[in-house]
């Protein structure tokens, strides 16, 4: 079995943006819905983690020039 390959902020927002999408059409299918609901939920999650990631980096940096 390959390596999961860590998706970038952008990759995950992307493909989050096309889950959206797709919720969004007329036709869903209940169990595609779900399993695509709990990938997207795996997508927000990458999303927080690296944004969250930026924000210590931003906060370590502002401190570093504040000294």
């Amino acid at each position: 079995m390959p390596t999961k390959k860590e998706l970038s902020f952008a990759e995950a927002f992307a493909e989050l943006e096309k889950l959206t999408e797709w919720f969004e059409t007329e036709e869903v299918d209940l169990d595609d819905g779900l399993t695509k609901f709990e990938r997207g939920l795996e997508l927000a999650q990458i999303c927080k983690k690296k944004l969250a990631e930026v924000e210590n980096k931003v906060t370590t940096l502002k401190k570093k020039f504040e000294e």
